[in-house]
């Protein structure tokens, strides 16, 4: 699945490189937030804070709605699904290299002590 995806998984780990847009999605994640509520934390305006949440949207993490005259924002998991799913076939590699190392550190110690 995620190698049907490519573009989109660029799109989420791009939006996730930024400490800004990783902190507004924690701020999501606990419940939805008006932009204006996003940018308080980081002092920042509402269109700098705007510009965050279009990168979060085109990443697929975040959708938006329209209420009067504020723009809630709510966070959208599925793609950090995708980007977990991905993440976790290099955990398996490496875990599997490490396990590696570890029983051939293990077999030169027994040998060693023999």
């Amino acid at each position: 699945m995620v190698e049907q995806q490519p573009a989109m998984l660029d799109r989420v780990f791009h939006a996730l490189a930024d400490p800004t847009r990783r902190a507004m999605l924690r701020a999501l994640s606990q419940q939805d937030h008006a932009i204006g509520e996003l940018a308080e934390p980081f002092a920042m305006s509402f269109a700098a804070a705007s510009k965050h949440i279009r990168v979060l949207e085109g990443a697929g993490l975040v959708t938006r709605r329209i209420q009067g005259r504020s723009h809630i924002c709510r966070i959208a998991p599925e793609p950090l699904a995708m980007a977990e799913e991905w993440l976790r076939f290099y955990q398996r590699f490496w875990s599997d290299r490490l396990d590696g190392l570890e029983a051939l550190l293990n077999a030169e110690d027994a040998a060693g002590g023999a």
